[in-house]
């Protein structure tokens, strides 16, 4: 088989599926975004089989990559759980492979994300690295000594699913306080809809841009009006900041990763969210002041980071070396 050729790389979240063609540059060649029928488990298989028969119209695809929201088996072949999609040991990779008659490799999102900032984005300086996604949850991706650190049963990685409030908000996973719950874009937009509709003063101007519906106020909302200095917004991704540095002080006592990048809308906000990161994990970090403390960067890959780090994944375990 020939390396050169162009692998499919598919990223399936809550939302949405996004779809590329990927070549060994890690350049996207073509993509293309679909909905993503997240309560019906048969319906994604057949929406990503359709966009992969769609991307491989004008190309010779050596196989596809699919990043799968859950935990996905070391075997790269079931999806075990996924908390926020349909998905209850569901035999991906198989389907898929009967589906689009490909060679198929599955794996985690937030994993598939972390490789492609690795390999191709601002990680890839890096040997150790930690990749927080803050989108619809908190996924988590690992890379160590250059590769991917997948665990013992293959669902290493989930960081969004940390306790870090006893008995706080109930999470898909089924637990209470998780990380996500506190600072995901969801996290994010739930507070500012509650403070909103509390009627708080300092919610009038978003209320404004939501065209008075504080129900409509979104995330990108939320981070244009504190990039535009609004204090109600920056304050609410302060709060954000603040859980997400406690929740990398906690993963750096176990993993000490050189590098933590954040990833997702939310990341959009750049310092503003990091600058508290970084404060409070300096301030929660185990041995503190007598050891290197990671460095926090934004991912520059952005929603393109899971699809071709999935296609480079494919290409790199479907395809055998020239």
């Amino acid at each position: 088989m020939n390396q050169a050729r162009p692998a499919c790389g598919i990223d399936i979240g809550g939302t949405k599926i996004a779809g590329g063609v990927v070549d060994a540059d890690g350049t996207i060649l073509r993509q293309e975004t679909v909905v993503s029928p997240a309560t019906d488990s048969t319906a994604i298989e057949r929406a990503v089989a359709d966009l992969v028969a769609e991307l491989g119209r004008d190309h010779d695809l050596c196989g596809v990559g699919v990043g799968a929201a859950g935990f996905v088996d070391k075997t790269g072949s079931t999806v075990m759980f996924a908390p926020n999609l349909a998905w209850r040991d569901e035999p991906l990779r198989r389907d898929l492979e009967q589906l689009t008659g490909l060679g198929v490799v599955v794996e985690n999102d937030a994993n598939a994300a972390a490789w492609g900032e690795f390999r191709f984005g601002a990680a890839s300086d890096a040997d150790d690295l930690l990749m927080l996604t803050l989108g619809t949850g908190v996924g988590g991706g690992m890379v160590t000594d250059g590769e991917l650190y997948r665990g013992g049963f293959g669902v290493a990685g989930e960081l969004g699913h940390l306790r870090i409030e006893r008995g706080g908000r109930p999470c898909g996973c089924g637990n209470l306080g998780c990380l996500e719950q506190y600072a995901s874009g969801t996290a994010l937009v739930r507070g500012v809809h509650e403070a909103a509709q509390r009627g708080v003063p300092g919610a009038r101007i978003l209320v404004e841009r939501a065209g008075g519906d504080p129900a409509a106020i979104t995330g990108p909302m939320v981070t244009e009006a504190a990039l535009g200095g609004d204090r109600f917004a920056l304050e609410h991704l302060a709060d954000l900041g603040r859980w997400l540095g406690e929740g990398v002080a906690i993963v750096s006592a176990v993993l000490d990763p050189a590098v933590v990048l954040v990833g997702g809308g939310v990341a959009a906000a750049g310092d503003l969210l990091l600058d508290p990161a970084r404060e409070v994990l300096a301030s929660h970090l185990t041995g503190r002041g007598y050891r290197p403390e990671p460095e926090l960067r934004v991912a520059v890959l952005g929603g393109e980071a899971g699809m071709i780090g999935a296609a480079d994944l494919a290409r790199r375990r479907l395809v055998a070396p020239a």
